[in-house]
């Protein structure tokens, strides 16, 4: 088991942020420094003990999918080494885990792409025949798939704070109507790229979401993370059978402990803090990310 990295402690370089999983470090005016922790979040909490090798895992990953994904829009990547940021003494909290990017103006939404009918997206279909004001046809059934991928973004919560579902007029009232019509045609694609290749692997993407920045020119950048398993659901062909949730390789696992815990004797509320993760669900959850890994790149 390698040595789980809770949170990071560089003193060579300015942090700029800690967010549920990642911490941002200034590498001079132009590039971030940005290394995956093994912290994990579920229900925007984030669980007091670390998931050893997670932050690898996703940064791996996600480097897979920066590389599948070419073409279709710019990426933050710099290509620079991540070890060279900084210090002899600073280089095992880094290795394996990070990237060096670029620095962007972050966009404040996030592009959210369903191929299949899951999570809170089914609740609100349920409630209303529609999800993030995109009308759905009648009779569907949870994680039935769509008859085609439907963008549905989301306002970035703060910490602690939970994503809220927002429709694309509104997201074109925050970033502009053309900027929102960009986003919302490159995360199509995106998702369907990905989508693609990832079930001649045997895995169902069934969402996922992208952030976007801009550079100093305006121009369009995918950024964060990509298509791992903390910002997708991904399934196995072999157990997907719609009218209830699919096995998965993401975190859903934890969630779905999660949703049986109790402390003090009542129910978790999905507030912090959050239950003591048993060795054995930490331990599957590392298995689950590796297999996925396993799959995609096999």
């Amino acid at each position: 088991m390698p040595q789980a990295l809770l949170q990071s402690s560089l003193t060579s370089l300015p942090l700029l942020g800690r967010g549920k999983v990642r911490e941002n470090y200034a590498v001079g005016e132009d590039r971030i420094l940005m290394i995956a922790s093994d912290r994990l979040s579920a229900f925007d909490v984030i669980m007091g003990e670390p998931v050893p090798g997670k932050g690898a895992l996703l940064t791996t990953i996600a480097l897979f999918w920066f590389d599948k994904l070419q073409g279709i829009v710019p990426n933050h990547l710099t290509g620079d080494d991540p070890l060279s940021a900084v210090t002899p003494q600073e280089r095992e909290q880094v290795r394996g885990r990070s990237m060096l990017v670029k620095r962007l103006k972050p966009l404040p939404v996030e592009a959210v792409v369903r191929g299949y009918l899951a999570g809170s997206g089914w609740a609100e279909y349920q409630k209303s025949g529609s999800v993030c004001g995109v009308a759905l046809p009648p009779g569907l059934r949870n994680a039935d798939k769509l008859p085609a991928p439907i963008f549905t973004p989301a306002t970035k919560a703060e910490m602690g704070d939970h994503d809220e579902n927002i429709s694309f007029d509104k997201m074109a009232d925050i970033i502009g109507a053309d900027l929102a019509a960009r986003v919302r045609d490159v995360s199509i694609q995106l998702y369907q790229r990905a989508a693609d290749y990832a079930l001649t692997k045997g895995i169902i993407i069934a969402d996922t979401k992208f952030e976007f920045g801009l550079d100093a020119d305006g121009t369009l950048t995918l950024m964060d993370e990509v298509l791992t398993p903390d910002s997708s659901r991904y399934w196995p062909v072999e157990s997907y059978a719609p009218g209830s949730n699919p096995p998965s390789y993401d975190k859903q696992f934890v969630r779905d402990w999660l949703e049986q815990a109790t402390v003090d004797g009542k129910p978790w509320g999905k507030t912090a803090p959050a239950p003591a993760l048993p060795p054995e669900v930490i331990a599957r959850t590392v298995q689950k990310y590796e297999e996925a890994l396993q799959r995609l790149t096999a």
